[in-house]
């Protein structure tokens, strides 16, 4: 049975985490429609302005090793990467990744994004709280973390929206955009497994800057 908005997303641990119109399915680095849609998300302005990732991916054969890395990383129980997709096409729409996860303080990061002809369909909002739902289902885990560059008040909308709660900002802890000798603030937000469920209708104003 198809699932509504309304409707919970599935925690069995054979089934990926759907619902909202979204399923969260795997990366295949031996997919060419995967490869693809990861060199496009890592080539859009808007993702280099917010994120700059320890290993460039300028070509199809960086793209693949990237996502080969992270199947590896998958395989190790150190993140889980899920492929946001439409539940009933499977059109790649995002990403979201559980990342840094410790089995020992049960806890992990995690991080999203969302390519630039999904935008503005609450896409990464919906993902988001599937990911999350899902990590604290499935994994056991108790405190999930989120930092986003300070000044990106679209994702600090999105992890309020999804209950994670402004911490604070964290000095320095990012590369500032395209560079490695600067660095830019961080705001930190967190959900806990005993947080209550976030109303995913209205969404939350920005944190304080």
């Amino acid at each position: 049975m198809a699932l509504t908005d309304e409707q919970p997303a599935a925690h069995r641990p054979d089934a990926t985490p759907y619902g909202h119109g979204l399923r969260l399915d795997r990366w295949d680095p031996d997919a060419e429609a995967h490869v693809e849609a990861w060199l496009r998300s890592r080539s859009d302005p808007d993702f280099r302005r917010w994120n700059t990732p320890l290993t460039q991916v300028t070509d199809l054969a960086g793209a693949r090793a990237s996502l080969a890395g992270l199947r590896k990383q998958a395989a190790d129980g150190t993140c889980a990467p899920f492929r946001i997709t439409d539940a009933q096409s499977g059109t790649t729409l995002g990403h979201v990744g559980v990342n840094m996860i410790d089995r020992t303080f049960r806890t992990a990061r995690v991080g999203y994004w969302v390519l630039a002809e999904a935008r503005g369909r609450r896409v990464a909002t919906h993902a988001l709280a599937l990911a999350a739902d899902w990590a604290f289902a499935e994994l056991g885990l108790y405190r999930l973390e989120l930092g986003h560059a300070l000044g990106h008040e679209a994702s600090c909308r999105i992890a309020q929206t999804c209950g994670f709660r402004y911490e604070g900002t964290l000095r320095g802890a990012m590369f500032e955009a395209g560079r490695r000798d600067a660095f830019r603030d961080v705001h930190l937000h967190a959900r806990l497994a005993t947080d209550p469920s976030p109303d995913l209708v209205a969404p939350s104003a920005p944190a304080p800057v």
